[in-house]
């Protein structure tokens, strides 16, 4: 929830394939993911390899920033929406691995981290969603992200009573109190109601054809190796930049 301060697949074989569709920015290349629509809510728990998924398209966050060490984790995403609401994985093949918050609201990004960041509406604010590898998260709804003494210039936390619509899965342990130095791959999995969004961005309507604005992001702050990486490249050292959001295109 901060401007970032200087400070073998999972469920298949070793070596297996994985067919991704990379949307790398090219010059005057929107950034752009395609959500498809799914028939029935999945479950939580299922694993990265579920046939529930063969529907998903697989986006890879690629672009770290300079200020990173030389650790670049893969980080793969896939997404599917069905009438309730958003459902989501995470992949990443890591190494050094650390995670010691637990609770609603700490500072996760600081821990091995993975985070989805979805404006619904170009006229309102956006939701930042942030994971680390243990499953903590937080999400705020940001209307104006410029810095000010404890966070946003214009935001809200969203309480407990809200936050705890999402649904969220890790495959690590709530706390790895000794980093993890050899290679690792964790999932994160969550699913997001379109309810939670209403409150503060308005109502959605039918959601198909809709685009929305956002972007994916792995980081660790607090580690041996830290790094920041996204999927659309933000052009400073601060995930909080609406401007450099892709398109997030939700299809029929």
């Amino acid at each position: 929830m901060r401007q970032i301060s200087r400070a073998n697949v999972a469920g298949g074989s070793a070596g297996a394939k994985i067919t991704v569709k990379s949307l790398r920015v090219q010059p005057g290349f929107l950034t752009e993911y395609s959500i498809r629509q799914t028939p029935t809510k999945l479950p939580i728990g299922i694993a990265w390899s579920d046939p529930a998924w063969a529907a998903a398209e697989i986006l890879e966050v690629t672009h770290f920033r300079p200020e990173s060490s030389n650790h670049r984790p893969r980080t793969l995403v896939k997404l599917l929406y069905s009438e309730e609401g958003i459902h989501g994985m995470f992949q990443v093949q890591d190494q050094y691995v650390r995670c010691i918050r637990s609770k609603y609201f700490d500072e996760v990004w600081k821990d091995s981290c993975v985070e989805f960041f979805a404006r619904p509406k170009d006229d309102r604010g956006y939701f930042n969603f942030e994971f680390n590898c243990g499953g903590a998260f937080l999400c705020n709804y940001i209307i104006n992200p410029e810095r000010a003494p404890g966070g946003f210039k214009e935001s809200v936390k969203l309480p407990w009573e809200v936050g705890r619509q999402i649904q969220v899965r890790a495959s690590l342990p709530p706390i790895i109190e000794k980093e993890i130095a050899e290679p690792t791959v964790w999932t994160l999995q969550f699913f997001i109601p379109f309810s939670l969004f209403e409150p503060f961005a308005g109502k959605l309507g039918k959601i198909p054809r809709q685009v929305w604005r956002g972007n994916f992001f792995k980081c660790a702050e607090e580690v041996s190796h830290p790094h920041w990486a996204s999927w659309s490249p933000v052009d400073e050292f601060n995930f909080h930049l609406p401007r450099c959001f892709g398109n997030i295109r939700f299809t029929e």
